[in-house]
């Protein structure tokens, strides 16, 4: 531990494969922010204590991930509106009155890398595959960032409708073969498909108006998703590692008040993961 500098950290298990500590120190080059930032592996029944460990040690924020976003959301004292529209937290901070802050920064660096990759979000119809936390997280955003209606396509419908509950009617709704027949002109995958080369069971008759394909996950090559999609000329197709490194600069900015340039820091984790 380095005396005297603020510490931050990401809390996950596994944790080993987290990109965060590295993003994190080229964000503090870039702004001059004299900083540490560590991997935590907390235990699976353990993330609580681990979290207090870390603050009497001078931990000043963390990021979480997972499985530890929903218990990091019961723990926070006070909660951003999207984290309580995403029910969980991937950041948190303590506030000048020491208390327990949670913010959901997901929804926010999905937002920014589909704008850096010149997505028009604007009255956008957009298709959401997946029904969990991943998707719960991203809709408050997009449709803050304008777009006109979401629909939740889920191999479950009824879970892809409790999601859909939580927000306006600009949300609808459906299993996997009930999709309605529009023009998306954006559809995300925020399911963990890619994990096991599988894609979401959807017909191709959805693609018809897609401009671009984005897949939250992401990794050497292109997930069975994006693969699918180019296969059948979707115009653009993109995952999630821009979505990694803007969502860490949203945290940065809440921790240091101070906006990092995400895109230098995107090409060097890219030539990374990519080499």
């Amino acid at each position: 531990m380095v005396i005297g500098v603020d510490r931050y950290a990401v809390f996950g298990n596994p944790i080993g494969q987290s990109k965060s500590p590295l993003i994190h120190r080229w964000f503090a080059e870039q702004t001059a922010q004299d900083i540490q930032y560590d991997a935590i592996l907390a235990p699976v029944d353990g993330f609580a204590d681990s979290w207090r460990d870390f603050v009497v040690a001078g931990g000043r924020g963390g990021n979480v991930t997972v499985p530890f976003k929903e218990t990091a959301f019961a723990m926070a004292q006070l909660v951003s509106e999207r984290a309580q529209q995403a029910g969980a937290v991937n950041t948190l901070y303590i506030d000048s009155s020491g208390q327990l802050c949670g913010d959901n920064t997901d929804g926010l660096g999905l937002v920014a890398d589909l704008q850096r990759l010149g997505a028009s979000l604007e009255g956008a119809i957009v298709l959401v595959l997946g029904a969990g936390g991943a998707s719960r997280g991203v809709i408050g955003p997009l449709l803050a960032a304008g777009v006109k209606r979401v629909h939740i396509a889920n191999r479950t419908a009824e879970k892809a409708m409790t999601v859909a509950s939580l927000f306006n009617n600009q949300v609808s709704a459906s299993g996997y073969t009930d999709i309605p027949m529009e023009s998306w002109g954006l559809i995300i995958n925020a399911t963990s498909s890619g994990l096991s080369q599988q894609r979401p069971d959807i017909a191709i008759r959805h693609l018809q108006s897609c401009q671009m394909a984005y897949d939250l996950m992401y990794g050497k090559e292109p997930t069975a998703f994006l693969s699918w999609c180019q296969q059948h000329k979707v115009p653009a197709c993109a995952d999630g590692i821009g979505m990694l490194v803007a969502q860490a600069a949203e945290s940065f900015y809440i921790w240091r008040g101070i906006k990092p340039d995400m895109k230098p820091v995107l090409e060097k984790l890219i030539l990374l993961v990519r080499p």
